[in-house]
């Protein structure tokens, strides 16, 4: 529980005082195991969930069936924060178990009287949720383009900033494709045809962006 102190839920806060505002309210510690569906999308967010130990993913399922994987969520951050509370207080994503994992649930009742125990609660709640649909918001742009050629042009374009130079991906194609929700053959073959045509450089995780302007170009098709 002390990995609590790391929370963005909890930031500020020493344990010793963590440990008191839980012992005010009441709250769970679940264990889940690899693949295990934590949460559905759709099911209603009656908890605020914090990953102790081990990791989930969010992932969405498109009309296809085939899985999309909005992001790995590692410990200890909150999952669907922004969907505990509002009319339609849904999980949009599915929530799978990365590897065996330990959950902290907090009723919604306990969020609300947490933030009522402390302000400091309070502001980060309030942060983290901005934040999130921020980062929402962005990933809804994102999946917007039609293209795998439009998604690594976004993706590039974000990574480098205003600035040309030197990319290193942190992830592996594979990763990429999963997060682009592509096949990583196709993936792959996009990336050579940009690098063929003189728009970037890739060489293994190493990209460098060569014409700007027609990686640009791509963000329209």
């Amino acid at each position: 529980m002390e990995l609590l102190t790391k929370c963005p839920l909890f930031k500020g806060i020493d344990y010793e005082t963590i440990c008191q505002l839980l012992d005010k309210i009441p709250y769970q510690l679940k264990t889940y195991e690899k693949d295990h569906m934590i949460a559905q999308s759709g099911d209603e967010c009656r908890s605020l969930m914090i990953v102790l130990k081990g990791s989930v993913k969010g992932e969405m399922i498109d009309y296809s069936g085939k899985a999309i994987k909005i992001e790995d969520i590692e410990p200890p951050k909150p999952l669907a924060i922004a969907f505990l509370f509002g009319e339609n207080n849904t999980c949009p994503v599915n929530i799978v178990a990365n590897n065996s994992v330990e959950i902290l649930h907090l009723p919604k009742k306990s969020v609300v009287a947490l933030m009522q125990l402390n302000t400091t609660v309070l502001n980060n709640f309030m942060n983290i949720i901005s934040s999130k649909t921020q980062f929402l918001s962005d990933k809804i742009r994102f999946l917007s383009f039609q293209t795998i050629r439009g998604k690594i042009a976004h993706y590039l374009l974000q990574l480098s900033g205003p600035v040309d130079g030197e990319i290193i991906l942190s992830k592996s194609q594979e990763e990429l494709a999963n997060m682009f929700g592509v096949t990583r053959p196709s993936l792959g073959r996009a990336l050579r045809e940009l690098h063929n045509e003189g728009i970037i450089e890739a060489k293994g995780k190493s990209v460098k962006i060569k014409k700007r302007e027609a990686l640009i170009k791509q963000l329209k098709k």
